[in-house]
């Protein structure tokens, strides 16, 4: 093929040739640094993904570590509309009668009609008092008209619960004083002491001229025929354990109260516990296994790493918790399978709940429990400084390293460009110099005489 790009003296295109070169000398290296850096990069995925999971089983035994996330009793009310209530660990089984008497409910009083927001009120002093906290403030020009007035007890630093409105009715424009607490203690009252030189009489929002709208009062209930009194809807020192909120009130009408076994509770936690294990035995599987119809591997395949993990787990669930009764996960039903998955005999386990309803809790969060033997396992794992967590580290340094390769291989690419560069000038220089001898000598031999020709 002719190479029609000239050079400066041999017509052969320079640049192009030694770019070639370079690229043919760097290709080797730059796809074997490319394949190692993708190996790496493949194993930090990989051990990612092995670290999340068993931080997520982590997270699920951790929040089995306590009695309380087994043993949880279930509150039962016959009738919402009248209580709700909920029930700890520390609840003991039982129904009780409630009856609702009378709701806690804040006090709300109202003045008498007044012409408009704007009318004057009159100046002084007003003392309102919410239970035994009384706050004073002065009454002057600046703040003497109903709104005025109204604003000043919203604004005082220390109003200690009362909030001041306006509503405007047929009959007139009337200011509202409204407690923020509930209970009987907390009643609304205001002295006035009046400045009889203004022609008011702020008097007139003295207590005796205030209407009660809502009294204080505290919250009634029966609980088995027993009073109660509390100065809260929501209470939960009656029975133990038990936290009520009472919505509403009729007398002569009973609800029932059911404390009872959650055993629901119990179920849904060994179930979570199962499926995320079962998770992380997946997630081992799969970055060891090896598939020989395709013949490939999974990226932590023959990994001694993986390995000891997963036979810690196998270990760590199939010891036996001592000190307890029922000590293993196959005495509440939980087997493991072919593939090392946990399986659950439902039957079996609700036959162990039914009989021995802390047996199952026990199993968990015993001294030397599965979910301390696991968390403290795992942990050693996923720390900050962990075993994934270094060796993690460690595989950065391996790709940082690679970047420190491409730099020292550009550096003799440089190098070498720079040689081939020089190589090629000569020549081209050299050639040049040969096709100039060359024109010359063509150029004398065509200047020499031509040959004689006989005469006879």
């Amino acid at each position: 093929m002719a190479i029609t790009v000239s050079g400066i003296g041999s017509g052969i295109d320079i640049d192009s040739l030694v770019s070639q070169l370079v690229a043919a000398e760097g290709q080797p290296a730059s796809v074997r640094l490319a394949r190692r850096e993708a190996t790496f990069q493949a194993d930090l995925s990989a051990v990612g993904t092995l670290r999340s999971a068993l931080s997520n089983l982590q997270g699920m035994v951790q929040g089995l570590q306590s009695s309380s996330d087994f043993l949880a009793r279930s509150a039962t009310s016959s009738d919402e509309e009248r209580f709700t209530a909920t029930a700890e660990s520390n609840a003991a089984p039982g129904v009780y009668d409630i009856e609702i008497t009378q709701l806690a409910q804040a006090a709300r009083v109202r003045s008498t009609d007044f012409a408009s927001e704007t009318v004057v009120i009159g100046t002084g002093s007003l003392d309102i008092s919410l239970g035994t906290d009384t706050f004073s403030l002065t009454i002057d020009s600046s703040n003497q008209t109903l709104e005025g007035i109204r604003d000043a007890i919203n604004n005082a630093e220390n109003n200690p619960g009362i909030t001041a409105s306006l509503i405007n009715v047929d009959s007139g424009t009337q200011l509202v004083l409204s407690s923020d607490t509930i209970g009987a203690v907390n009643t609304i009252s205001v002295a006035a002491i009046d400045d009889a030189l203004d022609g008011f009489d702020l008097a007139r929002l003295a207590t005796a001229n205030l209407t009660t709208l809502q009294p204080a009062q505290d919250a009634i209930i029966l609980v088995d025929q027993q009073q109660v009194t509390r100065d809260s809807n929501d209470f939960s020192d009656v029975i133990a354990g038990v936290s009520f909120s009472f919505v509403k009130a009729e007398m002569g009408e009973t609800a029932t109260l059911t404390v009872g076994l959650n055993k629901g509770s119990i179920t849904d936690g060994v179930t979570d516990f199962v499926a995320s294990y079962n998770s992380a035995v997946q997630i081992i599987s799969q970055l060891g296994a090896f598939d020989a119809e395709a013949g490939v591997g999974g990226q932590l395949q023959g990994d001694a790493g993986l390995r000891a993990i997963e036979n810690d787990l196998r270990r760590a669930i199939s010891d036996p918790v001592g000190g307890i009764d029922i000590g293993t996960l196959a005495e509440i039903g939980i087997t493991t399978d072919s593939t090392g998955k946990l399986v659950i005999d439902n039957s079996e386990l609700d036959e162990v709940i039914n009989n021995d309803f802390t047996a199952v809790s026990q199993l968990f969060t015993n001294d030397d429990g599965l979910s301390t033997r696991l968390d403290g396992l795992l942990e050693r794992y996923v720390a900050s400084d962990g075993i994934l967590t270094s060796r993690t580290d460690g595989i950065q340094t391996r790709i940082e390293t690679i970047a420190d390769d491409r730099e020292r291989l550009s550096a003799r690419l440089v190098t070498i460009e720079a040689r081939y560069r020089a190589q090629f000038i000569a020549l081209d220089s050299l050639v040049s110099q040969i096709q100039s001898v060359g024109s010359f000598l063509t150029q004398q031999l065509a200047n020499l005489p031509g040959p004689r020709t006989s005469s006879k």
